[in-house]
């Protein structure tokens, strides 16, 4: 089983412990991740400024997959939609694509639409199995309670996206429960992070990220799982700062899915990048099951 990575933008420089984690987990379970350089930006940030230079910045990186024979995973839900989003409009806009390729003909790219865009969870589930990461698990975990996040860019438009059912989705929950967690029912589980406003409306960002954080606590979960670069950021990051900014303490830390799944698979903890959070998530070591000798460090 072998993809082309995509990490984006952000990962490299602002969440190096998501690339690292996810890295070690998908070696663990036999998929080979190929690293293409010359990939550049999703597009996204161009979105609604340049709709062709969007759809060219995404083209290019799905051309150079295909060259390849690849199809490609995303860790990025903002860039997995994006990528999506491209394949979408290239595949009903003949004049578009035509256009595109002109532009990726002067690079000696071309883009057919013959590969497939995947996240790092349909990967997981769908490629791989809950029955193969199952029997990679050797310390379940018992009695964690986790909120799942499951991020806007992957469920909405879901005729597009095709990630899961947008309205009651269960993909990231059986991810959860098959490392012996328990995946908790919680009001605010499909709303907004919050993310996309900050620098634009701080304070509506921060109501947003506070009213998860509250649902998630109210509904006793020890810790959110995250999927997605900036929904990590919103939970971490911004979560540490309104501590001191707010005076909030709803003291929810946010768990990275591959890190969660390493834990238990017992996997270094260095590599997982454990101490990189913002908020120490090394307390999810006390609901590990002890039917493997203790967890390995570098």
């Amino acid at each position: 089983m072998e993809f082309a990575l995509f990490l984006g933008c952000n990962i490299p420089i602002r969440l190096k412990q998501y690339e690292t984690a996810s890295r070690a987990v998908l070696h663990k379970l036999g998929v080979r991740l190929v690293d293409v350089p010359e990939f550049n930006c999703c597009g996204y940030p161009l979105r609604n400024i340049d709709l062709k230079a969007f759809v060219l910045s995404s083209a290019r990186n799905l051309a150079l997959a295909e060259r390849q024979g690849l199809n490609i995973v995303i860790l990025c839900k903002c860039g997995f939609g994006t990528m999506r989003m491209a394949q979408h409009l290239m595949k009903e806009n003949a004049s578009l694509r035509e256009e595109i390729n002109t532009i990726l003909a002067t690079e000696g790219l071309k883009y057919e639409g013959d590969i497939q865009v995947k996240h790092l969870l349909t990967v997981l589930f769908s490629d791989v199995g809950t029955a193969a990461i199952k029997e990679k698990v050797t310390r379940p975990y018992e009695k964690l309670k986790i909120a799942t996040h499951y991020g806007c860019h992957a469920l909405r438009p879901s005729s597009i996206l095709q990630f899961d059912d947008p309205v009651a989705p269960t993909i990231f929950d059986q991810l959860v429960e098959v490392t012996g967690a328990e995946s908790v029912d919680w009001p605010a589980k499909l709303d907004c992070c919050g993310g996309p406003l900050l620098g634009t409306n701080d304070e509506l960002s921060l109501d947003f990220a506070e009213k998860k954080l509250d649902s998630a606590n109210k509904a006793g979960a020890h810790y959110i799982a995250t999927g997605c670069v900036f929904c990590q950021i919103q939970f971490d990051t911004v979560q540490k700062s309104m501590e001191s900014g707010r005076g909030s303490n709803h003291r929810v830390p946010s768990i990275l899915y591959p890190q969660l799944l390493g834990l238990c698979m017992d996997m270094d903890t260095d590599v997982l990048g454990l101490e990189s959070n913002q908020i120490n998530i090394t307390g999810a070591k006390r609901f590990l099951t002890t039917n493997s000798p203790g967890l390995k460090s570098a």
